[in-house]
């Protein structure tokens, strides 16, 4: 059923460029989704690392925009056809949701494949140029529009708001490097590099299917809390492993994980979303140790859905909710990226309706 409601009054953060402050903007929008658009008023969002990177001006992105792409939210309208939930559930007003990083066009040769995430028309919510008639495209903001193409999963009401919004990115992006890294991790033995909020999640998810687990990281704080997530091991990496997942973008750590596979391992590189100098790989390692290598950018649809049942399923083993601190409103986002690059937690909280 087509929602009927005129007109919204929603706020965006405006983000006009490294180094420049954000700039909080009142709008009125449609309060009619397009078909198989679905209105969403965000709860609540998180800063994550790759938003850190885009204000620092490491990574390239449209400007203006509205960043954020970690959230999760309540449905406020849908269009005419109404969009439907990953696992059928149809979307319909008072579902609370989170929602995929990107829309893909599911018809051209990339979707085919299964490379959704890699869709020949991709659009990516937070790295969007900004449109005045359509500006909610992004999680800093006191709604978003989903786009056709977009995968949304139903958030169970146990599982809190700053437990699941981790999961549109840090969470299903660990889910993907998991399942590039072997189709069974029970018995394996299994490096991270990297404990910020996707290391940490790797280890929890590894631990829980039955893998034995190092995560190394210089930072001793950081390597006791992945401990709590089921790390057997922390520190310098010694022996092989069959698995090595990088996830700090570190290129000392991508070098780590080439080095420690054992013979017929694969290693997943996950962490180097931002240009930065090329790794060395010795080719004859490669092919006497019969070794993968991988990359993984974003994900399929489906594993977003497995890291929201994740969560549901282990927030009480783990302790997820440890991950995100903080409690900043739309005005104050630039406070929440100072406190993001100096805070304890790998997360800070936006709620953009306060």
């Amino acid at each position: 059923m087509t929602s009927l409601i005129d007109t919204i009054t929603a706020r965006y953060a405006r983000w006009d460029g490294a180094g420049r402050p954000f700039t909080v903007v009142a709008t009125e929008v449609p309060g009619t989704p397009g078909p198989r658009e679905a209105l969403v008023r965000v709860d609540l969002a998180t800063v994550c690392g790759s938003d850190l990177h885009t204000v620092s001006g490491a990574r390239p992105s449209p400007v203006p925009g509205v960043l954020g792409h970690e959230q999760v939210g309540t449905v406020v309208a849908v269009g005419d056809p109404a969009p439907r939930c990953f696992d059928g559930t149809p979307v319909t007003p008072g579902l609370r949701v989170t929602w995929s990083v990107a829309a893909s066009c599911g018809r051209c040769d990339r979707c085919v494949r299964d490379i959704p995430q890699k869709c020949r028309e991709l659009r990516k919510y937070g790295h969007l140029p900004l449109r005045a008639d359509r500006p909610l495209t992004g999680g800093f903001a006191t709604h978003c529009v989903l786009l056709p193409g977009t995968t949304i999963v139903e958030v169970p009401a146990m599982v809190p708001d700053a437990v699941a919004a981790p999961a549109s990115c840090a969470t299903a992006t660990v889910v993907a490097a998991l399942r590039a890294a072997a189709a069974d991790l029970a018995g394996r033995t299994v490096l991270i590099t990297g404990a910020g909020m996707l290391g940490v999640t790797a280890a929890a998810m590894a631990a829980t299917a039955g893998a034995h687990v190092h995560v190394a990281d210089p930072d001793p704080a950081r390597r006791e809390r992945a401990r709590a997530f089921g790390a057997a091991a922390v520190g310098e990496p010694a022996g092989e492993f069959d698995v090595a997942v990088e996830l700090s973008g570190a290129p000392a750590a991508v070098a780590t994980c080439l080095d420690k596979l054992a013979v017929g391992g694969t290693a997943v590189l996950a962490g180097t979303v931002s240009p930065g100098p090329a790794a060395a790989i010795d080719p004859e390692r490669v092919v006497r140790g019969l070794h993968t290598v991988t990359g993984v950018h974003n994900y399929r649809p489906a594993d977003l859905h497995t890291a929201v049942g994740f969560l549901a399923e282990h927030q009480g083993r783990f302790p997820f909710a440890e991950l995100v601190e903080g409690r900043f409103g739309l005005d104050e986002l630039d406070a929440a990226f100072a406190a993001a690059r100096t805070g304890t937690a790998p997360r800070q909280a936006v709620l953009p309706g306060e």
